[in-house]
């Protein structure tokens, strides 16, 4: 380890800790002292603020007093007093229409008139109670003579009531003879049916026991329609020899499907086979076409070569500068060509 090294290295971190805290305390001594200045400033702003206010309070009291105003009557604290009465009689001459100084119920008579308005009421207010009392008299007078009625009325009901009670009675007996009678009439026709009834039950079990139905005859599932359509609740299967007619039938659809698709097999065999051939030819085709292109291409090569040979050679001699200069002035050039081909057309 280098000791001497270290040494400096320490020696050289505390000059620089003490420049440092030099320099922090240099700092915080000049914020302290710009602090002190911006309260002095502070305080004479508001010193000047206090002495500006107190000035401008001193100019309104002294040359803007509130009587001084153009609409100090607006809100002069002694208006009321200073103000007459609105009116002094219904009849004033300042209570015009736009003035809204006087409205109905208003008037300077109110304490008069309300006297007499409550006079009237009181009168209206006994008569009502006058009134009251007669139709109230008139209420009894009238439920009396409905409770009179009411109990005529029922003296009434309750003879009727007794006259029908006793024709009902009577209307009572006459309907339970009538019933007896009807009761025996219905017993012996529920006899008549029964034994009707019985005998229609053996007709019919004779019917079915002779019938086709229970014997299985064949014939009965035949149709009115044809013997080839059936009665399907009389049908109780195929005979023996349908059954085989079917079955034969199934046999040689199957043997008719495996001869279809033995068909359809060689068929599909023999448009691979074509297929193979058009391929075959259309290759052998193709690569003709492409050789008789390579050979177009050729022989056009060795025409432009040909020709160019001969406009090359048409150049060079000093007795052909008319042709040069004259005939072939206006050659085309690269850029000429360049425009042909530059589309999908």
């Amino acid at each position: 380890v280098d000791k001497d090294a270290l040494d400096a290295q320490v020696k050289e971190r505390r000059i620089l800790e003490a420049a440092e805290r030099a320099r922090n305390e240099e700092l915080a001594n000049e914020m302290k002292q710009n602090d002190r200045i911006v309260c002095m400033l502070e305080e004479r702003q508001k010193h000047d603020i206090r002495n500006i206010n107190k000035a401008v309070s001193d100019f309104r009291k002294n040359f803007q007093r509130p009587e001084t105003r153009r609409e100090f009557d607006l809100y002069d604290p002694q208006a009321l007093k200073k103000d007459r009465p609105a009116r002094l009689s219904d009849n004033d001459s300042r209570c015009t229409v736009s003035g809204l100084q006087k409205f109905m119920g208003e008037d300077l008579n109110y304490a008069q008139r309300m006297k007499f308005q409550k006079e009237q009421l009181r009168e209206w207010s006994l008569q009502q109670q006058r009134d009251h009392k007669n139709a109230l008299a008139d209420k009894k007078f009238l439920d009396d003579l409905h409770d009179k009625n009411r109990i005529e009325l029922d003296r009434k009901a309750l003879e009727q009531q007794r006259k029908e009670e006793e024709t009902r009675r009577a209307v009572c007996t006459a309907t339970k003879d009538f019933n007896k009678i009807q009761a025996a009439e219905l017993t012996e026709r529920k006899k008549l049916e029964e034994y009707q009834k019985m005998k229609d039950d053996m007709n019919e079990i004779s019917s079915l026991l002779q019938g086709d139905l229970l014997s299985e005859n064949p014939e009965q599932a035949i149709s009115s329609f044809g013997r080839h359509r059936v009665v399907t609740d009389r049908w109780k299967g195929m005979s023996p020899d349908e059954l085989a007619a079917i079955r034969s039938c199934q046999q040689q659809q199957v043997l008719e499907k495996l001869r279809l698709r033995e068909e359809e097999h060689q068929r599909d065999a023999e448009w691979d086979r074509q297929s193979m051939q058009a391929a075959r030819a259309q290759l052998l085709l193709e690569r003709h076409q492409e050789r008789q292109n390579r050979e177009h291409r050729q022989a056009l090569d060795s025409i432009n070569a040909q020709l160019s040979q001969e406009q090359k050679s048409k150049q060079v001699p000093k007795e052909n500068i008319y042709l040069k200069e004259e005939e072939y002035s206006n050659c085309p050039t690269s850029q000429y060509y360049a425009q042909f081909n530059t589309t999908s057309r």
